[in-house]
C-alpha cells in the first residue's frame, strides 16, 4: 500500500530480459535508507518487488501483466521515473490509499500553466469513467492528485510548484502515455452498485454496509 506522495525520482540504468519478465535497475536521486530484497517500491505507480540493491541502485522484477498494463514498455535507459516506498503503519497518509496496481494507461491530452500551477489534461479509456468524480482522487504515474474536471474521455488535474519539482510531470507532453490507478474505494462502490442494481441500492444501504 502507498500514499501517492513521491519520495524521489530515479533514472532507469539498465533493462534486462530474463525469461518472460523484465528486470529494471534504477538509480534514485536520493537513495532509500536500507532497502531490502522482497520489499515493494512503486515505480511510476506500479508496485514492483526489489530483488537486489547496492549503495546507489536497486533492481526490481516486472511481470508480463505489469508490462502489459503499464508504461514500462516505453522505458529506456535514462528514463526518469517517480518512486515511493511502501507505506508504514505509523506513516502519515498525506495522499490517498494507492495499491500500486495500475488499472490502465492514459495519454496526455495537453498541459498549460495557470499562474504557478501546472494543469494537465489526461485522456482515459471510457470504460473507467464510473471511477472518476470531480474532486475525487487518482494516481497519475504514482502521484496522488485531485480530479478537477471530468468531460467525456478527459479529466484534468493541477500540480503546485513543489509537486512539479519533485516528480516527473514537467517532462510530460501531448501524446505521452501515463499510468492511471483509480481510487480503490470508488472501484469497490462501483462494483457493489453494479452488482446490486436489481436490489434498489441506495446511499443508506451503502452507509449501513460500512461505506
Amino acid at each position: 500500500m502507498f500514499t501517492g506522495i513521491i519520495a524521489t525520482v530515479g533514472s532507469i540504468e539498465n533493462i534486462h530480459i530474463r525469461g518472460n519478465y523484465k528486470l529494471l535497475t534504477i538509480k534514485p536521486s536520493r537513495m532509500f535508507d536500507k532497502p531490502e530484497p522482497g520489499e515493494s517500491i512503486a515505480v511510476d505507480g506500479c508496485c514492483l518487488t526489489v530483488t537486489e540493491f547496492d549503495k546507489k541502485t536497486f533492481t526490481v522484477e516486472v511481470s508480463q501483466e505489469s508490462t502489459r498494463l503499464t508504461i514500462i514498455n516505453n522505458y529506456k535507459n535514462g528514463t526518469i521515473v517517480n518512486l515511493e516506498r511502501a507505506l508504514l503503519p505509523a506513516s502519515r497518509l498525506g495522499g490517498h490509499f494507492v495499491s500500486g496496481h495500475v488499472d490502465c494507461k492514459g495519454s496526455i491530452a495537453g498541459t498549460k500553466m495557470i499562474g504557478d500551477s501546472l494543469e494537465i489534461s489526461i485522456r482515459f479509456p471510457r470504460e473507467f469513467e464510473n471511477f472518476l468524480v470531480e474532486k475525487g482522487s487518482i494516481a497519475l504515474n504514482g502521484i496522488s492528485l485531485t480530479v478537477n474536471v471530468v468531460k467525456g474521455d478527459t479529466f484534468t488535474v493541477n500540480l503546485i510548484p513543489y509537486s512539479q519539482e519533485e516528480t516527473t510531470v514537467n517532462s510530460f507532453k501531448a501524446g505521452d502515455e501515463v499510468n492511471l490507478e483509480f481510487d480503490i474505494l470508488g472501484k469497490y462502490i462501483a462494483r457493489f452498485s453494479n452488482k446490486d442494481k436489481k436490489n434498489n441500492l441506495t446511499i443508506d444501504k451503502l452507509i449501513e454496509s460500512g461505506w
